[in-house]
């Protein structure tokens, strides 16, 4: 039963999905629908199941950068806490096997079992998220963006993939992005549009940073950060 409705939760987001890739040709809606359920299907039935206590014993060292509960100490490294179990599984694998690259998570994420990401995973997924808030012109201007996107330029609204608070998907993967520092997020979109980040599916977040200005991206990072 559990596999039946997280399939329908699949195809219920895939089919607005589309929607918003109306641009593009039949033959990549098909490629994206055919690519992307194959990938949650086979990921729900081979991922180790997660201990939150285990993860929260083997938490000492990431409580150096990321907090003990994943508030961050610094805006230099994300904050973990209320992030998807499957979105940080995804990067830690990626560190891991050097899909996506930093020298420290790389050291670190290689010396994980597939268990003790799944642990770690399931024990920050459960944390109490940040919250953080901005003022209304930061509001006004930046819902526009993110809800809508931009037609005359190419851009997608962020809204499609992580929700219209910042909640993202859990079953694809796409982050929770909301109660995020500022300054992490403009790093990692700017990361994204310059290709020195390049993990996300099928390369969307590239394809989408690519479109955006500096202006856009400083608007972006101050409004996510805030969404709940």
């Amino acid at each position: 039963m559990n596999i039946i409705f997280a399939m329908l939760k699949v195809l219920s987001f895939l089919a607005s999905y589309v929607i918003v890739l109306k641009k593009w040709n039949i033959m990549n809606k098909l490629l994206l629908i055919a690519s992307t359920i194959t990938i949650l299907s086979l990921s729900y039935f081979v991922q180790a199941k997660g201990d939150a206590e285990a993860g929260n014993e083997k938490s000492g060292t990431c409580s150096a950068c990321h907090g003990t509960k994943g508030i961050s100490l610094t805006n230099l490294y994300p904050n973990l806490a209320g992030q998807h179990a499957s979105y940080l599984e995804k990067q830690l694998l990626d560190y891991k096997t050097s899909v996506r690259i930093n020298p420290i998570m790389l050291s670190f994420a290689r010396s994980l079992s597939t268990q003790d990401i799944a642990d770690l995973a399931a024990y920050y997924s459960r944390q109490e998220a940040a919250l953080y808030s901005v003022g209304p012109g930061i509001v006004d201007a930046g819902q526009k963006l993110y809800m809508g996107g931009d037609k005359s330029r190419g851009i997608t609204a962020c809204s499609a993939c992580h929700g219209p608070r910042g909640a993202g998907l859990a079953l694809a993967t796409f982050p929770k992005i909301s109660g995020q520092y500022p300054a992490y997020i403009k790093t990692q979109l700017e990361s994204f549009r310059s290709a020195a980040r390049n993990n996300a599916p099928n390369n969307m977040m590239s394809d989408v940073s690519a479109k955006l200005t500096d202006k856009d991206i400083s608007l972006l990072s101050k409004y996510i950060s805030a969404l709940h």
